[in-house]
C-alpha cells in the first residue's frame, strides 16, 4: 500500500526551509539562494532533490560536515574561466554564484567555464542549466558526489556518484529545452523516494554485489549499488560508465575536488567532502546571428512533437516538458509529501527551535 501524501503550499515550503536555515545562522543571501533552488526543485516534480534532502543536510551539519555561514569567493579568474571557493557550504549558493559568473563572462566573450571546489550536495543540475537558457545563453552544468555508489561496468565495487549531466538551450515561442540526468540508471534520491512512499523499484535500477537486480526499495537504499546508464553491459552500460568518468574529470580533477575512492588515501583526516561542480555557458550570436539559432531549436521541438508516437496515448515529449507540466500544477495544487517525510521534517524543524509550518497550524 502506498503511504499517505499530503498537499504542502509551496510557499508553506519555502518558510519552513527559510525558518531552518535561519536556525542555522545562514547569511540571508545565501538562504534565498537555497530556498529558491530547493523550493523549484520541488515544484518542478524532483522530489529526489527538494525539501527531501533537508534532514540530511541538517545532520551533516551539525556533525561539522557543512558549513552554515560559507564564505564563498572566487580564487580564480581569467576572462573566461574562473574558481569558485564554496568553504564547505551547502553548493546551491556557490552554485548559483558561479553560472552567474558564467553567464556574465560569456555574454562578454563568447563562452565561458567556471568551476567550484569545496562544496557539497547542489541539487538537481538542471537548475543551473536552465539560469543559462533564461539568460538566452546555452548551459551546462556537471557535478561529482561524495560517495560512490555507481558500479562501472564489470565491477562489483561502487567507483562513482551519480554524477548528473544538464544541458539547456533557449528557444523562440518554445520553452526551453533541458536534458537533465543522472550518469546512472536511477538518481539515489528516487531510492529514497521509492522507500518513504513504500514503493518497489523496477529490476536493473540497483544489483547486489553479485550483479543480480533488486527491487525491494529498503535494501537498494542501503546497498546502493547504482547501475550506469545502459544498466547492463549487454545494454551497453560502459557509455553511461564513460560518462561517470568525464563529469568526475570535469568536477574534480579540474577543480581540486576529491575523487571519492581515492580521498581516504589522500586526505584520511580531512572530513570536508570537498564535491566539485562544473558549468559552462555559450552565446549563440558568437556563432549565428541574433534569433537564428533559438528560430532552429524552435523548428526541432515542433518537430519532435510532431512526431507520431508508437502509443497515440503517450505523445513525444521534449526535454523539460514533465518538469514543466509538474510545476503548473503542483503551483496550484500544492507540492506531495509523504507522511514519513513530513515527520522528518517534523523533527528537523524541532531540533533547530523553530516552527513546523507544513501542516498549515503556524
Amino acid at each position: 500500500m502506498a503511504a499517505t501524501t499530503t498537499r504542502v503550499p509551496a510557499e508553506r515550503l519555502r518558510r519552513q526551509l527559510h525558518l531552518v536555515f535561519g536556525a542555522w545562522g545562514m547569511p540571508e543571501d545565501q538562504a534565498k539562494a537555497v530556498v529558491d533552488v530547493m523550493t523549484e526543485t520541488d515544484l518542478r516534480g524532483v522530489d529526489s532533490h527538494g525539501i527531501s534532502m533537508l534532514p540530511l543536510y541538517d545532520r551533516l551539519r551539525r556533525e561539522g560536515k557543512v558549513v552554515a555561514a560559507p564564505d564563498v569567493k572566487v580564487v580564480r579568474e581569467a576572462p573566461v574561466t574562473a574558481l569558485v571557493d564554496a568553504a564547505n557550504g551547502l553548493g546551491h549558493y556557490a552554485a548559483v554564484r558561479a553560472m552567474s559568473l558564467a553567464i556574465e563572462k560569456a555574454k562578454a566573450n563568447g563562452m565561458a567555464a567556471v568551476g567550484v571546489f569545496n562544496s557539497n550536495h547542489y541539487g538537481p543540475a538542471g537548475y543551473y542549466a536552465l539560469m543559462a537558457a533564461a539568460a538566452g545563453l546555452i548551459g551546462m552544468s556537471f557535478t561529482n558526489v561524495w560517495n560512490s555508489a555507481v558500479v562501472p561496468t564489470r565491477s562489483r565495487v561502487a567507483m562513482f556518484g551519480t554524477n548528473p549531466i544538464a544541458f539547456a538551450a533557449p528557444a523562440g515561442r518554445n520553452p526551453a529545452f533541458c536534458l537533465d540526468m543522472a550518469t546512472s540508471t536511477v538518481a539515489i534520491g528516487k531510492l529514497r523516494v521509492a522507500y518513504l512512499n513504500e514503493k518497489p523499484i523496477p529490476a536493473g535500477w540497483v544489483t547486489d554485489a553479485d550483479g543480480q537486480p533488486i527491487t525491494d526499495a529498503r535494501i537498494a537504499h542501503e546497498t546502493r549499488l547504482l547501475t550506469p546508464v545502459g544498466g547492463l553491459p549487454e545494454m551497453s552500460s560502459h557509455k553511461g560508465y564513460g560518462l561517470g568518468a568525464m563529469v568526475e574529470i570535469l568536477c574534480a580533477m579540474l577543480t581540486g575536488a576529491w575523487y571519492a575512492p581515492t580521498k581516504a588515501r589522500k586526505a584520511p583526516d580531512d572530513p570536508m567532502f570537498n564535491i566539485g561542480h562544473f558549468f559552462f555557458a555559450i552565446d549563440p550570436t558568437a556563432f549565428r546571428d541574433p534569433g537564428d539559432f533559438e528560430a532552429d531549436v524552435d523548428d526541432m521541438i515542433d518537430a519532435l512533437r510532431a512526431a507520431e508516437p508508437a502509443d497515440p496515448a503517450l505523445p513525444v515529449l521534449v526535454h523539460g516538458d514533465p518538469e514543466r507540466a509538474n510545476h503548473v500544477e503542483r503551483s496550484r495544487n500544492g507540492i506531495p509529501m509523504p507522511r514519513a517525510l513530513l515527520d522528518e521534517i517534523r523533527d528537523v524543524a524541532r531540533m533547530n527551535n523553530v516552527a513546523f509550518v507544513l501542516d498549515g497550524s503556524a
